[in-house]
């Protein structure tokens, strides 16, 4: 019932209770189960968002590649995956430049989840895109964990890196963000970088408004630049086509778009992956870049997505093959889940990943 795509539930709150009450034998259900069921119902019924499992997918996608997140020393990352039965959700923390519990999710996808707080918080939609840059500010400014974190790396510009920070990693276009929100500048989003945290962002307001304006706005509203724009509106594209059904979504997207002036750049760069589809992943990835900006983070993970069948199989492609697995997971997860339903995400990986229980 959860997951049929574009079902628009209209109940109210005593109908949801009772439905759920009696799907899930109340007696012996835990109450906290019930009301994650009934607060899902609740953002569909408020917004007509359908098809949470794809913010799910990249959520959880996101968490299973965290603990190597930005390893991108290809010897260091073998001997770290090198007789792990699961290089998903490893155990112990190996990003060299920040540590966290295994299970949360990294900056990229936790602006994402500001997006999706903020659509359950909201009563108005007139009132999103406002309630979202002040939920920015007090997720990752001043008082947070992210702040601090931000001042401690200060320190650590001048003396030589040693260990991993202790908390989460406040990104360039968040930072930049913050700073022009407190400027009260029109858009707000970070210039310096091209990287997926618009992507991110646009990723659960996409699941429930589809409008290219104002998907550009939510976009722009964290990362401002023409590159970060584009990009992530091919990504939101491709996955779109991947939810209705297309059974090649990046070749209909190629050949929907290969006139397009403004995806001109897009076509060519995915043209070249589908010439390289029979080579080697990892070896591809590292072509066009491990890093986190755009084209490279688009490239590679549009590589593991034409080269993968499932959703995991993707994901640990992803995974091993270094640098900003987190960048790319985010779209590898969000498609797969798309293209497969939910049923394709591993459940033991969803029981793993602590933001999940706030989307299922």
């Amino acid at each position: 019932i959860l997951n049929q795509p574009h079902k628009k539930i209209l109940i109210n709150f005593q109908k949801q209770y009772k439905i759920m009450a009696s799907y899930l034998y109340l007696e012996e259900a835990e109450g906290e189960t019930l009301m994650l069921l009934v607060v899902h119902l609740q953002i569909r019924n408020h917004y007509l968002m359908d098809n949470l499992h794809i913010f799910l997918g990249a959520t959880v996608a996101d968490a299973a590649a965290r603990p190597l997140h930005w390893v991108y020393d290809p010897k260091k990352l073998k001997k770290y995956i090198e007789g792990q039965k699961e290089v998903a959700f490893l155990k112990k923390n190996k990003s060299p430049f920040y540590s966290i519990k295994t299970g949360n999710v990294s900056g990229y996808n936790d602006v994402g989840q500001v997006m999706f707080n903020t659509l359950l918080t909201t009563k108005k939609k007139s009132e999103v895109f406002k309630n979202f840059k002040k939920n920015i500010v007090k997720k990752f400014g001043p008082g947070s964990i992210y702040w601090r974190n931000l001042k401690l790396r200060k320190k650590y510009k001048k003396i030589k890196w040693k260990n991993p920070l202790n908390g989460p990693w406040i990104h360039q276009n968040i930072l930049e963000t913050i700073q022009n929100i407190k400027a009260n500048k029109t858009i707000t989003g970070g210039t310096k970088v091209n990287e997926s945290d618009g992507y991110c962002a646009a990723l659960p307001y996409f699941l429930y408004n589809n409008s290219e304006k104002e998907l550009k706005r939510i976009i722009r509203s964290v990362a401002n630049s023409k590159i970060n724009e584009t990009y992530a509106l091919a990504k939101l594209k491709i996955i779109d086509l991947a939810n209705k059904g297309d059974k090649n979504p990046v070749q209909t997207f190629t050949r929907k778009y290969k006139k397009s002036k403004y995806y001109k750049d897009v076509i060519i760069n995915i043209k070249k992956i589908i010439r390289l589809k029979k080579h080697n992943h990892i070896k591809v990835v590292k072509k066009f870049g491990k890093a986190c900006s755009y084209p490279g983070t688009f490239m590679g993970s549009t590589h593991a997505i034409i080269t993968s069948s499932s959703y995991r199989s993707a994901v640990i492609k992803t995974i091993k093959a270094g640098g900003c697995n987190c960048s790319r997971a985010n779209f590898v997860g969000a498609y797969f889940a798309a293209l497969r339903g939910f049923k394709n995400i591993p459940a033991q990986w969803i029981k793993k990943t602590k933001s999940a229980k706030n989307i299922i």
